[in-house]
């Protein structure tokens, strides 16, 4: 039996070794031609065990999934040499989308603290339909009967930008959408660049958080659910050629990946390999990017273009209101001017009114109530003028035009409001009490021979050549923060160095000790805990001996104690009393009796003879 075991063991050996002093090789293999769009495998094949696998810097080819490790060894014995080989495979599931040639550098992996370089691979990527030989051997790699294959196109997920118009108007609105189409589950759809717009003013009209909703839509005899991601309505503020940067999001694409096991029976590899059996779904994560949009802008016809014109296009209306045109002075009036419509309304600025100069006036109120959706940008905008007759008389305000670009008749179009005239009384000579929120007062006028805006307020005298600048506040100011920080230093220091102080702080700490011990004897008393109160007892007098005078542990008795209050200047009557209290608690503990009325007399004399050596110290 032992002579069993020992060849068992030599014949172990000799496989573990023969297996190591085999030559290391590091073997990276793939298909050499694919076509566009065809998902393929990339092997590294390595027959001894290593660390740190590092692979290749892929460009031109998409990651689909990996790696992925698998491990495989066999024993061979012949002619009575017995060989054991094990093989490391570590595989890659690429895709190419685009033709080409692409070089496929080396892996690394560390192996008994040496790097292994395994040999560069190069793919041609060819159009659907061309030539696919050359594929190189060792295309399955791990199990030699299983191949994995990731049914996966570039048009499983696409991302695509829609314009309503490419060629409009200067301060035409158009609408951009960019949508998701996509035959695979898609999640964690992440936007990590949003579209730009020079040249445009533009709103979003997609709300925060709003819920995408999906639909389907059949693509070139392929049926796709599509999502909106972006809906943005734009007005060009200029003409010529400008480019809109596209929208760039990152999803997780669920890719169906099938595997065909190859058993050599064609019966068991039909069945086994149906899309029922083998069908899995890997996650591959996807950035996609819309197109570019370039918008043609045409400028506006040059002719016939009102003097007032601002930039205004759309189809508007356009209307005044006066709330009064008979007023006393310094009572305000209310003018509207409503803007409605469809078009860019929120770039329409304030209207050019010209009042009297002895009316006081305030720069317009803006409001608006403008509605956008795919189809445009409709509402009104509302200037509201705050104006202050200060003079009486008759007065005139000259009408105001509105000039726009209107899109429909493709013309321009000048709209005008009434002449108003406003019969002014002479008031009071009180001002009104005027609240308006809109705007600021124009500049100072003489109006006759006063002038406006006289403050009336309370305010405060300051001498002339004194400042706070250099003055005992700000000196003080200056020197009393200084001052308290370094007394916080100090004190700190202090406090610091009396903690570093052991006896010191024992010293200190000697009766709060002494009266916790006594509270918890009181409670052992309370509960007729007869040993755990003479122990605390004693340790809490004890204790307060060796936390006051420094005293160690071990010269703790009562010729010490005697010696150190006579050091200390008590009264020999206090000393001899702290003796008798030692004496009575160890003769109390054993002694007969009632428990209660010694337990209460021991703790009433040991708080007592604490209290009075305490004060005789103090």
């Amino acid at each position: 039996m032992v002579f069993r075991r020992l060849l068992l063991i030599v014949g172990f050996l000799a496989i573990f070794i023969s297996g190591f002093s085999q030559d290391v090789t590091f073997q990276g293999s793939a298909k050499t031609t694919v076509v566009v769009g065809e998902s393929f495998t990339l092997t590294y094949t390595l027959n001894s065990q290593g660390t740190d696998f590092r692979g290749p810097r892929l460009s031109g080819l998409d990651v689909i999934s990996g790696p992925f490790t698998s491990t495989s060894s066999s024993i061979q014995s012949v002619n009575g040499r017995t060989t054991m080989s094990v093989h490391y495979s570590f595989q890659y599931i690429l895709q190419a989308n685009r033709e080409g040639t692409f070089d496929i550098p080396p892996a690394t992996i560390n192996i008994d603290r040496r790097t292994i370089t395994s040999n560069s691979i190069t793919i041609k990527v060819v159009k659907s339909g061309a030539s696919q030989a050359g594929n190189s051997q060792g295309q399955q790699s791990g199990n030699p009967q299983q191949q994995a294959n990731v049914q996966s196109s570039p048009n499983d997920v696409m991302l695509k930008a829609y314009v309503s118009n490419s060629s409009p108007l200067q301060g035409e609105g158009i609408s951009v959408t960019y949508k998701i189409f996509t035959k695979v589950p898609v999640s964690q759809i992440m936007f990590s660049k949003e579209p730009s717009f020079p040249g445009f003013w533009s709103q979003s009209l997609t709300k925060e958080k709003e819920k995408l909703q999906q639909y389907t839509q059949v693509i070139d005899g392929q049926q796709y659910i599509v999502a909106d991601l972006r809906k943005y309505t734009l007005f060009p503020l200029k003409s010529g050629k400008l480019t809109i940067e596209p929208l760039e999001v990152v999803c997780q694409a669920q890719i169906k990946r099938q595997s065909k096991s190859r058993t050599g029976d064609p019966f068991f590899d039909d069945f086994f390999n149906d899309s029922f059996f083998n069908t899995s779904y890997t996650p591959v994560e996807k950035t996609l990017r819309a197109s570019p949009l370039v918008i043609n802008v045409k400028p506006l016809p040059v002719s016939g273009v009102p003097g007032d014109f601002a930039g205004a296009v759309g189809n508007f209306t356009f209307h005044t209101e006066l709330d009064r045109t008979k007023v006393k002075t310094n009572e305000p009036i209310n003018l509207k001017c409503v803007v409605s419509g469809e078009g860019n309304l929120q770039l329409i600025d304030k209207l050019n009114f010209t009042f009297p100069p002895d009316f006081e006036t305030y720069d317009p109120k803006v409001s608006n109530d403008i509605r956008s959706s795919e189809k445009g940008v409709s509402g009104s905008q509302v200037f509201e003028y705050l104006i202050i007759p200060r003079k009486p008389g008759k007065f005139t305000l000259k009408p105001v035009s509105f000039s726009f670009f209107d899109l429909k008749k493709m013309r321009y179009v000048t709209l005008t409001s009434p002449e108003y005239t406003i019969d002014v009384e002479k008031g009071t000579g009180e001002a009104s009490n005027v609240t308006y929120t809109g705007a600021n007062h124009e500049e100072i006028k003489y109006i006759g021979s006063d002038i406006r805006h006289i403050k009336n307020q309370a305010f405060e005298v300051v001498k002339t050549g004194e400042y706070f600048f250099g003055s005992v506040v700000f000196l003080l100011w200056l020197i009393i923060p200084l001052l308290l920080f370094i007394i916080f230093i100090l004190l700190f220091r202090k406090f610091s160095k009396r903690r570093s102080d052991v006896l010191l702080m024992k010293n200190l700490r000697a009766t709060k000790i002494a009266r916790k011990r006594l509270r918890k004897a009181e409670l052992f008393m309370k509960e007729q805990k007869q040993e755990e109160f003479y122990v605390e007892i004693s340790q809490a007098l004890w204790g307060y001996l060796g936390d006051k005078f420094s005293l160690p542990v071990a010269e703790l008795s009562i010729d010490n104690v005697k010696q150190t209050l006579i050091s200390k200047e008590v009264s020999e009557e206090l000393i001899q009393n702290f003796i008798d209290t030692l004496n009575n608690t160890e003769y109390a503990r054993f002694a007969p009796g009632e428990k209660s009325v010694n337990m209460e007399r021991v703790y009433n004399e040991g708080l007592a003879v604490i209290s009075r050596i305490e004060r005789e110290l103090k």
